[in-house]
């Protein structure tokens, strides 16, 4: 099957800049409009490594991670971005990730 076009722009992007968190991003998150929560996930998580301080990654990945079923491994990944966003003084993160982490706990 071939890619689809947004999802060709955003790897021939990242091959040019490839620590960019917003392409990064954008990548797990088409790949989540494509119905592939597999590769999302994937996604997150190298950006996550990457870019340990960019918070919406956490709450996505939780998300992701609750969708697949992996509950344990979303509270974990939940339980960090509450440290992160935090940190960044990001309330409103902060508040979503606390909210998902109450669901999956």
């Amino acid at each position: 099957m071939p890619e689809l076009p947004r999802l060709e722009q955003i790897r021939a992007l990242l091959r040019d800049d490839p620590d960019d968190p917003f392409l990064q991003y954008g990548l797990a998150m088409e790949y989540l409009s494509i119905d592939d929560p597999p590769a999302a996930a994937t996604a997150f998580r190298e950006l996550m490594l990457k870019q340990p301080d960019y918070v919406p990654t956490y709450l996505m990945l939780g998300q992701t991670l609750q969708r697949l079923g992996r509950e344990d491994e979303a509270a974990d990944v939940l339980r960090k971005g509450a440290v992160v966003a935090k940190a960044a003084g990001n309330d409103h993160a902060l508040s979503e990730i606390q909210g998902l982490l109450a669901i999956v706990e």
